[in-house]
């Protein structure tokens, strides 16, 4: 419910409020729609006798004394020495505070509420509820928001005190201030420090922040608590009830100026006292008064402008009635009509000054003020309004003096703010009249545009694009060449509103005007202005193409919004193309003809799917019925069309590998369906014949696949195509095999060897890539054609004679055979017969596959790598049916699994050897290039081997040797590793830890045999610094998360310190173990330990540090390193000790004073014999329950131990090469390094 309010008091008129000034309270009631609590408004004048103040005081206090309370705030009172003689009630009459208010409430509730009975309501908890303040009545969203003003014009000429401290209650609460505002009446006299009063203050004492400012008349102090929070005020609050009230704020402003422009705005008495208000608020250091205010000044500026441009014009039209008049003869003219008209201009002069004055003192107090404001709502206010005034005002504001203002926050450092500058830039631009006013402000910030279009904020981006075309369309010379030049090249951008803005700059700026009229055609006499377009997009395509950015289709799909008629014309197209156009049109050369074809598969593509290239969109959205409606239009015209004119123009041509690939792909957008049959019976058997051409003549994969998926579109996913288009491809597959089948009987000689001659070697490489690419789109089962392919495969293993040229279609089509024979077994119900073929066939083909990782040529060798990783994703048992599982089932043996990680190390991160010798520029041009192709394979080779590490196909511990290249390769395959590495950790935490400490200790041992098993550190090693390195990269994996990584942490320490300190018992004291140097490099994932978990680490490590020979300080550097990064915390080792109890063994540990750096008396024979259970523990999880136990701390840890590396320091000489590293070093490597599985799942 809102709560009713006081009503405001009768206040003395201006003229006499410095003769007898008043006392007056007024308190507003609270809105709960509008969640703005109580506002108080009270006037604190002079003017009473003391006797009447103290007694209207004192029923004051006893009246709000319950509030005041509750509120906490106080109101002070005023002294006496500021207390004039003189009567403070009108009429002489003297009222009790308590009938002063009752009649207030009533006139005011007569003023807002009239007999006419309009009552905005609003329904809250089921009740009615009245509004009863200005801002209960905006923000309740009153749709007659003229009428609410005009009651408030009518009670301020019947009292303006009382309705402009009405107005000032409205403001404060638009801001959400949660306190008070003191009015206090300014009187040049007594108040000439009133510059020393503009402060904004914190009063400790009470909690409070006081602003005390100008309103004339008056000075306003508004009180309110300091927790009042900034960020939740009506202006930012979301959601549409208060976007709702944000535009009936603005129109509230609005609707003030224009109703008032008639009676009371040139009073020199409400503007004053408005506009003081308004500048007063935007000086605040509070959010709230600073945005609310400044919104409030811009809305009235700017409805000043829209009042003085109609003052403006009805002062033009009155100059023109005045010359009329002055004109007339002198019988006929009157000089009072002469003198009225003369005194109405001059009544416009003083009011079109007037406004001006208001204009300036806004601009001046406001604007500039605030357009550098810190908050970036404020700054966007401010410029979007003064780009209003400049086009609606532009003899005032569209100068160089305020267009500077636009310009300055083009740099603006946020994206709304840059947005709202150049949606104001395109209001001006897009008035012709007003571009002779813009020639200092292009020539200053016209680079900056051009650059605009470059912004991070694609938004803005995209506004700065459109921006620039109305530059070029309205005014000429406003871009360069070169600046359009680098505009067109946008339509090739990946995000598609800015590309399809480029699209229509290009449209407009450069293919349109290449509109020739003499492309009449004579032959039917209508206009032909597409051949012209036409070759201007091929012309600017083919210097794009130039510049690297040779994608047809991302231009089409910039264009389609702007010219679909040009690009839906394919009967013109392909009328070019067949030379059928006018015979004045000039021939097309191989590159217009070239790029002319990759403009109709492009438009094509994008007419049947209606939906952008890939790259530029995202999910696919649900076509409406009108997009449907075109969608199948296109696609009939596309069937209709291309089935009668595709095979002239295969067969024009037939021997073009990239223009016949490119016609092929139209084809699987048809829709035979939509095609008459009459037609599809008549073209049909000359398109197939056609493509059966293409088949015998081409040997080229593209070319081969194309055509076969052309066939598979055309029969149908399900079979269900035209019957001759499947009795055309089965003719077709009878004559390959065929054909295939008599090659290889002729070269099989009597002996099962194989004899071949080079003619003969090249017709069965063709045939056999011919049925590749039909057995790659189409089940081919049933010709039995694996047997074939694994007899000749076979051969190659044993005989190795068989050129690459044959074993490489041989080895796909194989590959295809499987997979379509697993499909079918999926798929339907297969005998028991057929499932056990099928597994031998696997298994078979797997053999051949693991032999073929040592062939001779490589490129061989990595197909049948990649065959291999695929196949055994396959057939594991991901995804296969429970029947299938025990038949078709084929896990890689150990034997396997380490092939195939050799082959990835020999393959993948050997080196490569370098030439040294003198490369010309085209050499080193092609080097580069074949480095790019080799890395690309590599990533493949290295991507297929971990998708089996991750899908559990090999074992994990095979991550250790990729995670060992990891800093070497960083720059290659370091998103690959680190992908990998998370995916491990999400699929068994525990087990990725130990494959991470496994790679660590594996690289350990290597470096420890180079150095002869020496437990020394040399300070210059590169080697153990690397390896250093490599775990505090793995150790920034685990992110900031240390609760979600608490379990694998805790693991790579317990492996570590069992690591390091392996073999101890052998040794029996004489010497230290050969890994204890290993502590350095589990050091670095000491920071991801919880401080409990320290406790745990540090007295595990405890067990293993009594021995005599650890008690030699000059051999335990590692040891005290490690120790020191446990107990980098203020606990005390006393506590650490205590904890021991806590993990699980069956033996009392042994304890070493390292204060006095003695060791206890322990049998070496004891710990010899002790099991190595009992010392190495496993149960993680039993640990990591353990470690939340809280334990006691001492004092006595600062002393015996101090935190950090300054007791090794002052105890040991640090080599370099093992320096602690700066913190702030650490952290900026942490930022730049990207979290490995920082989002996975507890």
């Amino acid at each position: 419910m809102i709560a009713e309010p006081n009503s405001v008091a009768n206040l003395p008129n201006h003229k006499n409020a410095g003769q007898h000034p008043t006392e007056i309270n007024t308190c507003n009631g609270t809105s709960s729609l509008a969640s703005s609590p109580t506002v108080c408004v009270s006037k604190i004048c002079s003017g009473q006798s003391p006797n009447l103040t103290d007694q209207i005081l004192g029923e004051r206090k006893q009246e709000t004394a319950g509030g005041e309370e509750e509120n906490g705030i106080h109101e002070e009172v005023v002294s006496e020495s500021t207390v004039q003689n003189g009567s403070c009630l009108r009429n002489g009459n003297v009222k009790t505070f308590r009938g002063k208010r009752k009649i207030r409430e009533q006139c005011e509730n007569r003023r807002r509420h009239p007999s006419d009975g309009r009552r905005p309501n609003q329904p809250q908890n089921g009740e009615v509820v009245e509004a009863v303040t200005l801002f209960e009545v905006v923000i309740m969203g009153k749709s007659a928001m003229q009428s609410v003003v005009d009651d408030w014009i009518e009670a301020y000429k019947s009292d303006r005190d009382v309705a402009l401290l009405d107005l000032i209650n409205f403001f404060i609460q638009c801001s959400g201030c949660q306190g008070m505002v003191t009015a206090e009446m300014f009187q040049s006299s007594q108040n000439c420090d009133v510059m020393q009063k503009m402060t904004e203050t914190f009063d400790e004492a009470t909690g409070l922040q006081y602003k005390k400012f100008m309103a004339y008349p008056w000075i306003l102090t508004v009180t309110w608590p300091v927790d009042m929070d900034d960020k939740d005020y009506p202006l930012v609050k979301a959601g549409p009830y208060w976007k709702k009230f944000r535009t009936n704020f603005c129109d509230f402003t609005s609707v003030l100026v224009q109703q008032c422009q008639f009676s009371i705005l040139y009073d020199n008495y409400l503007m004053d006292t408005i506009i003081s208000l308004l500048s007063g608020l935007a000086e605040s250091m509070v959010r709230a008064f600073r945005h609310t205010s400044t919104l409030a000044a811009m809305k009235l500026l700017t409805a000043l402008v829209n009042l003085i441009v109609s003052i403006d014009v009805s002062k033009h039209n009155l100059e023109r009635l005045y010359e009329v008049e002055k004109s007339r003869p002198t019988g006929k003219r009157t000089n009072t009509r002469l003198d009225q008209l003369e005194k109405k201009k001059k009544e416009y002069e003083q009011k079109h000054l007037d406004i001006e004055n208001m204009m300036n003192a806004i601009f001046k107090g406001t604007f500039l003020q605030r357009y550098r404001d810190i908050i970036p709502e404020i700054r966007a206010i401010c410029i979007e309004e003064i780009a209003c005034w400049m086009t609606t005002y532009p003899d005032r504001f569209l100068t160089d003096s305020y267009l500077k203002y636009i310009g300055w926050m083009l740099y603006d450092k946020q994206p709304d703010v840059r947005l709202k500058c150049l949606q104001g830039l395109q209001g001006i631009f897009g008035q012709k009249a007003l571009g002779c006013k813009m020639d200092l402000f292009t020539c200053r910030f016209k680079d900056r545009l051009v650059s605009m279009t470059l912004d991070r904020d694609h938004e803005v981006a995209v506004q700065a694009m459109k921006l620039l075309m109305l530059m070029s369309q309205n005014y000429e010379d406003a871009l360069s060449s070169e600046d359009c030049e680098t505009l067109y090249q946008f339509v090739y951008a990946t995000h598609r509103p800015l590309a399809v803005a480029a699209g229509e700059f290009l449209y407009n700026s450069l293919i349109i005007q290449e509109i020739e009229i003499e492309a009449f055609s004579k032959s039917n006499a209508k206009w032909e202005p597409n051949s012209s377009q036409l070759r201007a997009l091929i012309d600017f395509f083919l210097e794009s193409e130039v510049k690297l950015h040779s994608h047809v289709t991302y231009l089409v799909d910039s264009l389609w919004d702007w010219a679909p008629s040009l690009l839906k014309d394919w009967e013109y197209m392909t009328a070019l193309l067949l030379g059928n156009a006018d015979s004045h049109e000039q021939a097309l050369t191989d590159a217009h003809e070239r790029v002319l074809i990759e403009i109709i598969l492009a438009t094509v593509r994008e007419a049947a799917e209606f939906h952008p290239p890939v790259g530029r969109g995202g999910t696919r959205r649900i076509l409406s019925s009108r997009e449907k409606k075109i969608q199948v239009e296109d696609c009939t015209r596309i069937t209709e069309h291309f089935i009668v004119v595709l095979p002239q123009l295969l067969a024009k041509y037939s021997v073009d590998t990239e223009k016949v690939t490119n016609l092929l792909h139209i084809p699987q957008y048809f829709d035979l369906e939509l095609c008459s049959a009459e037609l599809l019976d008549k073209h049909l058997d000359t398109f197939l014949s056609e493509i059966k051409a293409v088949v015998n003549k081409h040997s080229y994969t593209d070319v081969l696949n194309a055509c076969a998926r052309v066939y598979a579109t055309l029969c149908g996913e399900d079979g269900s195509g035209h019957k001759k288009v499947g009795l055309a491809r089965d003719e077709l597959v009878d004559e390959l095999v065929h054909t295939l089948n008599q090659c290889l009987d002729t070269f099989w000689d009597e002996g099962g060897g194989f004899r071949a001659e080079k003619e003969g070697i090249h017709h069965i490489c063709l045939t056999l890539r011919r049925i590749t690419a039909f057995h790659h789109a189409h089940d081919l089962t049933r010709w039995n054609l694996y047997d074939t392919l694994a007899k000749l495969l076979g051969f190659e293993v044993e005989q190795n004679a068989l050129p690459v040229q044959v074993l490489w279609p041989a080895f796909q089509c194989a590959y295809s055979a499987l997979l379509w024979q697993l499909s079918s077994a999926l798929e339907t119900t297969s005998s028991k017969e057929s499932i056990l073929a099928l597994r031998t066939h696997l298994k078979q083909y797997c053999h051949i596959c693991t032999c073929y990782l040592s062939h001779r040529s490589r490129k061989l060798r990595e197909k049948a790598f990649m065959i291999l990783c695929d196949l055994l994703m396959i057939v594991s048992h991901q995804g296969l049916s429970d029947g299938l599982i025990e038949c078709v089932e084929y896990l890689p043996s150990s034997s396997l699994q380490s092939k195939l990680l050799f082959f990835v190390e020999d393959h993948v991160f050997a080196e490569e050897p370098k030439e040294f010798r003198v490369l010309t520029g085209e050499e080193v041009k092609k080097m580069e290039e074949q480095k790019l192709d080799a890395l690309q394979q590599k990533r493949c080779l290295l991507a297929a081997y971990c998708k089996l590490i991750v899908h559990n196909v090999v074992e994990m511990t095979a991550a250790a040797e990729i995670y060992k290249h990891y800093m070497r390769t960083y720059n290659d395959f370091g998103d690959i590793i680190k992908e990998t590495l998370s995916r491990t950790r999400q699929n068994d935490k525990i087990q990725s830890a130990k494959t991470l400490i496994l790679c660590l200790q594996q690289l350990f041992q290597k470096h420890a045999r180079s150095q002869d098993n020496s437990n020394s550190i040399n300070s210059i090693d590169s080697s153990f610094n690397n390896i250093k390195e490599l775990a505090r990269r793995f150790a920034l994996t685990f992110g900031w998360d240390q609760v979600k990584s608490r379990e694998s942490v805790a693991m790579i320490h317990k492996d570590g310190i069992e690591f390091a300190f392996q073999g101890i018992g052998a040794l029996e004291g004489k010497s230290l173990p050969p890994n204890l140097n290993f502590l350095l490099i589990l050091s670095e994932f000491s920071n991801k330990l919880l401080k409990p978990d320290k406790r745990l680490v540090y007295s595990y490590l405890l067990r293993y540090t009594s021995e005599p020979a650890l008690c030699k300080e000059e051999f335990v550097y590692s040891l005290e390193w490690y120790r020191t990064s446990l107990l980098a915390s203020d606990e005390d080792e006393s506590s650490i000790i205590s904890s021991i109890s806590e993990w699980p063994s069956d033996r009392t540990p042994c304890k070493k004073n390292l204060s006095e750096g003695s060791c206890a008396k322990t049998s070496h024979t004891e710990m010899a014999n002790t099991p190595s259970h009992a010392h190495c523990p496993s149960d993680l999880p039993s640990l990591a329950q353990n470690s939340r136990k809280r334990l006691k701390s001492h004092d006595s840890c600062h002393q015996e131990y101090p935190s950090g590396p300054e007791r090794l320091k002052r105890k040991y000489s640090i080599p370099d090469g093992v320096m602690v590293e700066n913190t702030v070093e650490v952290l900026a490597e942490e930022a730049d390094i990207d979290v490995v599985g920082a989002d996975q799942e507890t």
